[in-house]
């Protein structure tokens, strides 16, 4: 074998140790997901169930996220109207815009 195979092959060795090291462990998957799921307004986790599979964790998660992102974007949009309505004075629009930085 020559010198520059067996290099590569230790540093493919080296980076497979590495990457096993920080591979997460079932255990830690399994706390990550439930303070995942705490996270979670009880109204999102399907049934209230306290304990779901990975996937179900996920997918709840990912339609709370879709909630919030909906929220902001309708609660932009009536801010903007406020804004641009004859009742908000400059002065006013100024503060709330500081406000909102």
């Amino acid at each position: 074998m020559s010198s520059s195979r067996r290099s590569r092959t230790r540093r493919a060795g080296s980076s497979l140790s590495s990457t096993s090291s920080r591979s997460i462990s079932e255990d830690q998957i399994s706390e990550l997901l439930s303070k995942l799921q705490a996270l979670l307004p009880e109204s999102q986790t399907r049934n209230g169930a306290h304990r779901g599979s990975a996937a179900r964790v996920l997918q709840d998660t990912c339609s709370y996220i879709r909630s919030l992102h909906q929220e902001v974007d309708n609660l932009s949009e009536t801010l903007a109207e406020l804004l641009s309505s004859a009742d908000v004075t400059s002065d006013q629009a100024a503060i709330i815009r500081s406000l909102l930085m």
